[in-house]
């Protein structure tokens, strides 16, 4: 699929304003953490451009004043034109906020192959394939930001999401690296971590958790991962996604942003308690709180 810009009669192409904003594109940018995070760049006077896949919620998007991309995470040539859109519309891309992403639930042996290669494609894979092609350019400028949404799942393991696990995990270290090899031409790499998010993902998960165990060698921890979901997403354990765009747009425009940023009650003590505890520690609270022997 390639890029292609949803009419939007709020601007004209490469017009005089743009010569002193700056520029992000945010990856995600039609539902929660970066709808969010794109209109509240918005406000702070940014030009802004919004990807994502489907295009009604795009045309939403462009009334809000965001200049909006149909861009899909697995297509490197819908990625490569919606950059090529973006430098020949504004001269320049400042930040980019990578905030596409999914969640696939199961075992790691019960969950189909082809889902978990997805699953690293649309996390892992898609959002270096876009900082490879926005890289030259903000080298070429001499600074940008580069903003990774990542979970606190890339901090600790968990039963049954090892896959989406994994990928968080993999975008985490890939992050490190990056903000190591950036840093001689002054660009910032930052992660974001959050704890729950209110949406409707923990009902979803419930669901698609036991139908991908049902009847397996995982039917009962499937069966125990599930009803525990609804508890950990109860109220003043969740963040709402405004308060994670927030944080986002801190590590995206503040002067010396940090590497890293824990969002939510839970997602700060599951960095403290990593810390502090070794490995089977970890795995032996897990299970408890699963309540599984």
């Amino acid at each position: 699929m390639m890029a292609r810009t949803i009419p939007d009669t709020s601007h004209t192409n490469r017009s005089s304003s743009l010569d002193d904003k700056k520029v992000a594109l945010v990856t995600g940018a039609t539902s929660g953490i970066g709808r969010s995070a794109a209109l509240k760049l918005l406000k702070k006077g940014f030009v802004v451009y919004g990807a994502a896949r489907r295009e009604d919620r795009l045309r939403e998007l462009a009334r809000d004043g965001v200049r909006t991309l149909r861009m899909d995470v697995t297509d490197e040539d819908s990625m490569r034109e919606g950059i090529n859109t973006i430098i020949d519309d504004a001269g320049r891309i400042d930040v980019l906020i990578n905030c596409a992403g999914y969640g696939v639930v199961g075992a790691i042996e019960d969950v189909d192959p082809e889902d978990a290669r997805r699953q690293f494609e649309v996390n892992v894979f898609g959002p270096m394939a876009l900082v490879r092609l926005v890289a030259p350019h903000m080298r070429e400028q001499g600074e940008g930001r580069i903003v990774n949404v990542s979970s606190i799942a890339g901090k600790v393991p968990a039963l049954l999401g090892g896959w989406y696990h994994g990928s968080k995990f993999a975008l985490e270290g890939l992050s490190d690296c990056l903000r190591l090899e950036l840093e001689p031409w002054g660009i910032d790499v930052s992660v974001v971590e959050p704890g729950p998010v209110k949406t409707e993902w923990p009902h979803i998960a419930q669901e698609s958790m036991e139908e991908t165990s049902d009847g397996g060698a995982y039917a009962e921890m499937a069966h125990a991962v599930a009803e525990s979901v609804e508890f950990k997403h109860r109220p003043g354990m969740v963040s709402r996604p405004g308060t994670v765009a927030r944080v986002v747009v801190k590590a995206a425009t503040t002067e010396r942003p940090r590497t890293r940023y824990a969002v939510g009650p839970l997602a700060k003590l599951t960095v403290l308690l990593r810390r502090l505890l070794p490995d089977r520690a970890v795995d032996f609270f897990i299970r408890k709180s699963y309540k599984l022997g």
